[in-house]
């Protein structure tokens, strides 16, 4: 998925637009997307501005906006004026490294289950073969 179709799956714009591109998405399994992270970002000139790292909220936040695509995708449906996918929980959070700028987050979600629009998920976060992060996530499909 390139750009303009993400911006179909995801309410967020810029600067909470977390993701650049879908590269794989087994509907009702798994999804492949990445973030590629530039110095450019808003939040670096506050975040260790002598050493710029990526909050790693932001990269559970990235994690979850792939998952609202991947579930959005396996319902059939894209988020309209009336429903959107909300963050309900995080367990499990672990960060492995920190991530900068020149950095490409490849972001990998995983559904462990869905049920009356609730979903469980397990993502992680890799630079290249590092893992940066892993979570679980609990999201929930809320209309407005």
């Amino acid at each position: 998925m390139e750009m303009q179709e993400i911006l179909e799956y995801l309410p967020h714009r810029y600067p909470m637009l977390l993701v650049d591109r879908v590269l794989e998405c087994e509907l009702n399994k798994r999804i492949l997307a990445i973030k590629n992270v530039t110095i450019n970002e808003p939040f670096f000139p506050g975040h260790f501005p002598h050493y710029p790292v990526m909050p790693g909220v932001l990269i559970v936040e990235a994690l979850a906006q792939v998952a609202a695509i991947l579930l959005f995708r396996s319902l059939g449906t894209k988020p309209n004026d009336q429903s959107v996918y909300y963050l309900a929980g995080i367990d499990d959070a672990r960060f492995k490294r920190p991530v900068v700028p020149g950095d490409q987050l490849i972001l990998e979600v995983s559904i462990d289950r869905m049920a009356r629009g609730l979903s469980k998920l397990s993502g992680t976060a890799r630079v290249g073969d590092a893992l940066a992060a892993e979570a679980k996530l609990l999201c929930t499909l809320r209309s407005l």
